[in-house]
């Protein structure tokens, strides 16, 4: 029993077994064989190593947008001449990734809290019971007292008065001098993989440099400041337009870098995505295109709150930081080559497929790569039947050898 167990050992520590390989002359299977394996050599080297860099690391960037807006814009209406800044256009005024630039709006002025007619068209009535006390429209402007005001035809509510006349949209924009306002975009991002922290105030943009750049694809790629105007034309929308009804645009910072060339190359690329605003350039069937709130100033005037309310047609800023950095790393290096070494399989796999069960001479080659021992044993490395000579004791002689 000792000598078993140690003869099992000593075989499994001190043995090599290898499979048995059949050589097959056959053209047709080579070529399909050799242009498999090429298919999949070309996949490893294109796709894997080239394209998608199998033999790189990955890492995300850790981001922080800061944005500043400058210039001043002017109106005239109806002979009031106003100036309008920052504090006055952009909201909110923090500086967000996000933000709002005014381009045209709706005043309503002096209102007070108190009873007034609703909007023809809002609550339109003949009779007292068509305006029932307590209850409102989602589309109305206040809560309704039960009064039919029959001077307007509609019900008369309670509610900032005089209520908002929204329906006529000032054409051309009241802002129309935001076309020159400018953006700054300051973007900060680390990636904590490769512990490389890197800002879009790359090496060559310096105070001096910023002060006269103005941001163009070709020309100044990567100064910061960039003019709304442009910001609107490369999103592919117009200017008139969509300051007219306000709409959304999407600068989108893209990091894309390759962390086995100097970090120097590591650089910000802008594109401009318009996302909604004009109606005759995006989806004819939408049912609201545009960008617009309200917003209030409260103050007092001779003892009674006021209100100044105040519809906003904008351009909503929504800047976006996309990153992917790459680096090389020997575990995924290994990884990809050991996963396209066992896709190599597959060209033995379609071949014997062929082999055993396509070709007219399959038979053939079924005997040619299966051995059926049954009950044949092994005698000095020959394979021996129990009817055959040498299993007896006899001699093998070229008479009496076995087939097998």
């Amino acid at each position: 029993m000792k000598s078993q167990i140690s003869n099992v050992v000593s075989d499994f520590f001190f043995e090599y077994e290898t499979q048995r390989q059949v050589l097959v002359r056959n053209r047709r299977v080579g070529v399909v064989c050799r242009l498999i394996q090429l298919g999949v050599l070309g996949y490893i080297i294109g796709w894997v190593f080239i394209y998608e860099k199998g033999y790189q690391s990955t890492d995300t960037a850790v981001s922080s947008v800061y944005t500043k807006m400058k210039g001043v814009g002017y109106t005239n209406r109806s002979g009031l001449e106003q100036i309008w800044d920052v504090a006055d256009y952009v909201f909110p005024s923090q500086g967000d990734a996000s933000f709002v630039v005014m381009t045209n709006f709706i005043l309503t002025e002096n209102q007070t809290m108190g009873k007034c007619p609703e909007l023809p068209g809002k609550d339109n009535c003949s009779t007292n019971t068509e305006c029932e006390e307590g209850r409102f429209k989602r589309t109305g402007n206040g809560h309704m007292t039960g009064l039919c005001l029959k001077q307007t035809g509609t019900c008369e509510v309670l509610a900032w008065c005089p209520v908002e006349n929204d329906a006529t949209i000032p054409d051309p924009p009241l802002l129309m001098s935001a076309e020159n306002y400018t953006l700054f975009i300051k973007n900060s991002i680390t990636f904590p993989l490769f512990d490389v922290t890197r800002s879009n105030l790359v090496e060559g943009i310096d105070g001096k440099y910023i002060s006269k750049c103005l941001y163009h694809p070709d020309n100044d790629p990567l100064c910061p400041i960039m003019r709304l105007g442009d910001i609107v034309k490369f999103s592919g929308f117009n200017f008139t337009t969509i300051a007219k009804v306000g709409g959304a645009i999407g600068i989108l910072v893209d990091w894309t870098c390759n962390l086995d060339r100097a970090v120097r190359h590591c650089k910000p690329f802008y594109t401009f995505h318009g996302l909604y605003g004009n109606p005759g350039e995006t989806d004819r069937a939408r049912a609201s295109v545009g960008y617009n709130f309200r917003y209030a100033k409260h103050y007092m005037e001779e003892g009674q709150a006021k209100r100044t309310l105040i519809k906003v047609f904008g351009i909503r800023i929504d800047i976006i930081v996309q990153s992917l950095a790459r680096k090389f790393d020997i575990i995924p290096t290994l990884t990809a080559i050991g996963s396209g070494v066992g896709i190599f399989g597959v060209a033995t796999i379609v071949c014997d497929l062929v082999l055993l069960y396509v070709l007219p001479k399959r038979e053939f080659y079924k005997n040619m790569k299966y051995k059926y021992t049954d009950t044949h044993q092994q005698y000095d490395g020959v394979f021996l039947n129990p009817r055959t000579p040498a299993f007896r004791g006899l001699p093998i002689t070229k008479s009496n050898r076995s087939p097998i």
